[in-house]
């Protein structure tokens, strides 16, 4: 995990997102840097054509705005909890959405770390379905903070799946994550009337799973409920979680479990730190 990216826009949720990097970049040995992005309807013109080629008031505005922002970085860096000279800061112009998803390809980042207000909030950028665009587009594993959760030791991580299909990769970057916090596993399949498994079953699947992997400390558990989002978070709650971890894909669709809509509004809703990463499509 070498570097953690973090956008950052003065808000309340980006400063919770900042604070839990610094707690991951603390246990992984990770730097982090600090993206903010300005959104002005000059942006497109200005990477197009250039500065000289603004309407110099323009030009003035621009640059206000950068030196008000770098100033304004400088302060968070100086005051967060980590070492100054691990934190980078970067200032983009453009749309706040694409230049998060491409700055994880320029910078190689391994960890996209972003305050959501969930489903109900309004006014600030990562809300809603701004955050399941980036959990569905990220090319790396994005974890999800709400505004109000609690920022604690992470001892113990929900990993909910159906087990019907397994990738490696995906499986090394939750195991990477739970050895980062020395963390127990615990794993489980929610079980609801329309995708109703009986108990032999499943508990033979997640124990093959376990095999499989060498898994460490973990649990394995079934637990009833009407839908799938829900019972995770419900069963996070009863097992008193740290964070919660899911599988999404890249395409849009349902019609597979964790496939997109399940992760998503788990992290819409779920006041607990969500986890994702890409599973390969079948």
């Amino acid at each position: 995990m070498k570097k953690i990216l973090v956008p950052y826009d003065f808000s309340k949720v980006s400063e919770h997102a900042l604070d839990f990097a610094c707690q991951i970049a603390d246990k992984a040995d990770s730097d982090i840097m600090l993206l903010n992005v300005i959104e002005h309807p000059t942006a497109d013109s200005f990477k197009t054509l250039g500065m000289q080629n603004i309407d110099p008031m323009e030009q003035l505005y621009i640059k206000k705005m950068y030196e008000t922002t770098q100033n304004k970085l400088a302060d968070v860096v100086f005051k967060a909890k980590y070492a100054d000279d691990r934190i980078a800061t970067k200032i983009q112009l453009g749309n706040p959405f694409k230049t998060i998803i491409d700055q994880i390809t320029e910078e190689k980042v391994s960890l996209l770390v972003v305050g959501t207000e969930g489903s109900e909030g309004l006014n600030e950028f990562f809300v809603g379905s701004n955050a399941e665009k980036i959990v569905r587009k990220a090319t790396c594993p994005v974890i999800t903070v709400q505004d109000k959760c609690e920022i604690e030791p992470i001892e113990k991580i929900v990993f909910a799946s159906d087990f019907q299909h397994t990738d490696d990769e995906f499986i090394g970057q939750l195991l990477d994550l739970q050895r980062k916090f020395e963390a127990q596993l615990n794993i489980v399949k929610i079980n609801t009337p329309a995708s109703f498994t009986s108990t032999r079953h499943d508990t033979k699947q997640m124990e093959d799973f376990v095999k499989k992997y060498s898994i460490e400390n973990y649990t394995i558990d079934i637990y009833n409920y009407k839908n799938e989002e829900d019972g995770i978070i419900l069963y996070a709650e009863d097992i008193k979680a740290d964070m919660i971890a899911l599988g999404t894909h890249q395409r849009k669709g349902v019609g597979h479990f964790l496939a997109g809509s399940i992760a998503e509004d788990v992290v819409n809703h779920s006041q607990f730190p969500v986890w994702t990463a890409h599973l390969k499509d079948d």
